[in-house]
């Protein structure tokens, strides 16, 4: 397995960087390879800006350069390493442009060596009479035995072959591995590593056999030759265990530590009473909406509502992350939070990804809670100046109660009177700037408190593997509606061939005769040439002409808003039968009649779009049906998305099974605005190390407080703040 990459956060520190390579650029007969300044800059964007950092940036693999093998020994496939005498050095133009260079070894045995792409300086390197080394994998040619593009490097005669293999760092364009092994052999000479973790986390919660920091770190740059090269590959190797635990440890602090500094400001005392704000007769807004509810709540939706009721009636902030399948009814339980905090006397924001969500959002909780006095704001890019401006001075003079609206509700001009409660819906969709931005609109006017911090919930209909709970959400506390709203039934999902079309339109046709409507979901609303797939204008032109008899709309994100909204009431009240649409319907549409839907090309689309997606359907009591429909061949892992959606409609082991497709890094999204948490220990294999790495935070934080802020500095430098929104 090849170890991760390291990923690239924000950086610092600009001098302490300049002062760590400088150092490594000293060399009196070897010039920098690039202007310090541009070098620095470059190692920034890899997160190198102190000798700790290049100290810990550990290699993603390794090449084996301490062995010769004679090229008349070569084997087709493997990878060796060479050395021998360029006895010929041509450009051919045919039947393309390419460096054909003739390695004759102390045998007399010939390789070929074969560049599609090279430089002029290349050619000169390679100069007939030069000694070389070249490493790659040997293939079988025309004339014999060839390496294409392999790594080169002129060596005097008889010189000498390392002795521990050779470390390839992740790097980024501008940074050669040269100079990088010279940065990182420098700083590991300038930083010390002493042990920070006491003896007893050492003793009770490394559950491996104990290797220095040191040790480990040395070993993992420099590792013998007579190491066990699997183990080093796999990450298995002890040094590499020690390099995990501190790792996860690391987040472990941050993330408890962001919890407990949450936990000393100040937030709103939001109580549930029975009577109103003011103390009168009058049934609280929670009280009065809970009667006018045509439903009940589920037992899971009234359990989520105790916890996040509880956290808000206490005075330091809740962070709660609530999360749900799709179609579990988070809305509701969003909505008791929002009247909570109004009886309180303070104001309430929701903010969603897309338009058409946050509109779906302040359509429902209009109904809901406007026929009980509250005032509901409405912000989106789309308004017209005079209702933008009527809507910002509803929001700043305290009328409107709740504001509710997309990335346009955190613009500068957006000013609360006292805003007490934050939801963020779909969260995963939002950088930790945007979160921030919103949750800052709560200053303390009115309460003249300290480090005052709204109550923050965020919602998420990709439920969190337990993995990555314990880990990336180990700040937040977690609440889950694992249970769907009675008279829902399961969405069956068949696959289908795109060869099959006419049948597909066929089904859509007798569906949509019989009184239900039908969705047809398409990735592109342009032609690609590229990609080739069929585009919702292209498709929507087809099925008006294939279905005559039918009411075709057509909705994508690049329609106007006015337009869109006009489309989409069409659609949920019943005046189309189909809907062409790209994935603006992913979510907040619901439309309980659509019993259909089909998704084009579904093998482009992640598990979690295919999971939002096919929500949109079975949302009443009808018999729903979701047509994947697919273009082959097929890769392995489209294979196997569309085969987990073909097996489960349960949300949670969608969630499950794409973690393991994607990595967190992908399924976390913008959660930590490009800066990765982990960069060497992988939450699947090494799931069996986060709770002791838990457990050893715990002890740190409480017993020893200077030495947890020092393993931070050691692992995070100046990242952690991704951690906190």
């Amino acid at each position: 397995m090849r170890l991760k990459p390291q990923a690239n956060p924000a950086s610092s520190g600009a001098a302490d960087a300049a002062s760590s390579t400088a150092s490594a650029t000293k060399a009196p007969a070897q010039p920098a390879p690039k202007p310090l300044a541009r070098t620095v800059d470059k190692l920034g964007k890899l997160g190198l800006s102190r000798d700790i950092d290049l100290a810990l940036h550990l290699p993603m693999r390794y090449e084996d350069e301490t062995t010769l093998t004679p090229i008349g020994a070569l084997l087709p496939g493997a990878s060796a390493q060479v050395e021998g005498v360029v006895c010929d050095n041509e450009i051919t133009y045919r039947p393309r442009r390419q460096l054909i260079v003739k390695l004759c070894d102390d045998e007399g045995d010939v390789l070929t060596l074969r560049f599609l792409n090279f430089y002029g300086s290349q050619v000169k390197q390679l100069a007939v009479g030069v000694r070389i080394r070249a490493r790659g994998d040997a293939r079988g040619g025309f004339f014999g035995m060839e390496m294409v593009h392999p790594a080169c490097r002129a060596v005097e005669e008889g010189a000498a072959l390392p002795q521990v293999l050779t470390p390839v760092y992740p790097s980024t364009a501008g940074v050669s591995q040269a100079y990088l092994r010279r940065a990182i052999d420098n700083a590991l000479k300038r930083t010390p590593l002493p042990e920070l973790l006491p003896a007893e986390i050492v003793d009770a919660c490394l559950p491996l056999p104990a290797m220095q920091l040191q040790q480990a770190v040395q070993l993992l740059h420099h590792p013998g030759a007579d190491i066990d090269e699997s183990a080093l590959m796999d990450g298995t190797h002890a040094a590499w265990l020690r390099i995990k635990f501190e790792e996860l440890l690391a987040q472990q602090l941050s993330l408890k530590r962001a919890q407990e500094q949450r936990r000393s400001r100040s937030a709103p005392v939001m109580l549930r009473h029975a009577q109103g704000a003011s103390g009168t007769a009058q049934a609280s807004l929670v009280a009065r909406f809970e009667a006018t509810l045509p439903f009940s709540l589920t037992a899971a939706q009234r359990r989520v509502w105790a916890e996040i009721g509880a956290d808000m009636a206490v005075p330091h902030p809740m962070q709660r992350l609530l999360q749900g399948d799709v179609g579990s009814g988070k809305t509701i339980v969003a909505a008791l939070a929002a009247a909570q905090a109004i009886d309180a006397g303070y104001q309430a924001a929701l903010m969603a990804p897309t338009e058409i969500l946050a509109e779906q959002h302040a359509r429902k909780l209009r109904g809901w809670l406007e026929p009980l006095g509250v005032e509901v704001a409405w912000l989106a890019g789309s308004l017209k100046a005079k209702q933008k401006r009527a809507a910002l001075e509803a929001i700043a003079s305290g009328a409107a109660q709740l504001a509710i609206g997309t990335h346009a509700i955190i613009q500068d001009a957006v000013e609360f009177a006292r805003l007490g409660m934050v939801i963020v819906d779909e969260q995963h969709r939002f950088g930790v700037q945007q979160r921030l931005a919103l949750r800052a609109k709560a200053q303390n006017a009115a309460d003249g408190a300290r480090d005052f911090q709204p109550h923050q919930l965020m919602m998420s209909a990709t439920p969190i593997p337990r993995t990555l709970a314990m880990t990336y959400y180990a700040d937040l506390d977690v609440s889950t509606i694992d249970e769907l709203p009675p008279g829902r039934t399961p969405v069956l999902t068949k696959l289908i061939s795109d060869a099959r079309r006419d049948e597909v339109i066929a089904r859509v046709r007798e569906a949509a005769l019989t009184g239900r409507q039908v969705y047809w979901v398409c990735p592109l609303i342009e032609e690609s040439e590229a990609l080739q797939l069929q585009t919702a204008v292209d498709t929507h032109e087809t099925l008006t002409l294939a279905l005559p008899e039918l009411k075709v709309g057509l909705v994508h994100g690049r329609l106007n808003p006015a337009d869109k909204a006009a489309v989409m009431e069409d659609f949920t009240q019943g005046e189309l039968n189909l809907l062409v649409a790209t994935t603006v319907i992913e979510v907040g549409v619901d439309v309980p009649n659509a019993s259909l839907m089909v998704i084009e090309h579904a093998e482009r689309f992640g598990l979690a779009q295919l999971h939002q997606l096919r929500g949109r359907v079975g949302r009443g009591s009808a018999a729903s049906v979701c047509v994947l429909m697919y273009a082959g061949p097929l890769s392995q892992t489209a294979r196997a998305r569309l085969q987990t959606m073909r097996e489960t409609n349960d949300g949670f082991e969608i969630a499950r099974r794409d973690l393991e497709l994607r990595g967190p890094g992908e399924f976390l999204g913008a959660r930590q605005s490009g800066a990765a948490m982990l960069r060497f220990a992988d939450l699947e294999q090494d799931a069996w190390l986060i709770e002791p790495t838990r457990q050893a935070a715990q002890t740190m934080l409480q017993d020893h407080p200077e030495a947890a802020t020092q393993h931070l500095n050691r692992w995070l430098g100046g990242r952690e703040h991704y951690l906190k929104a």
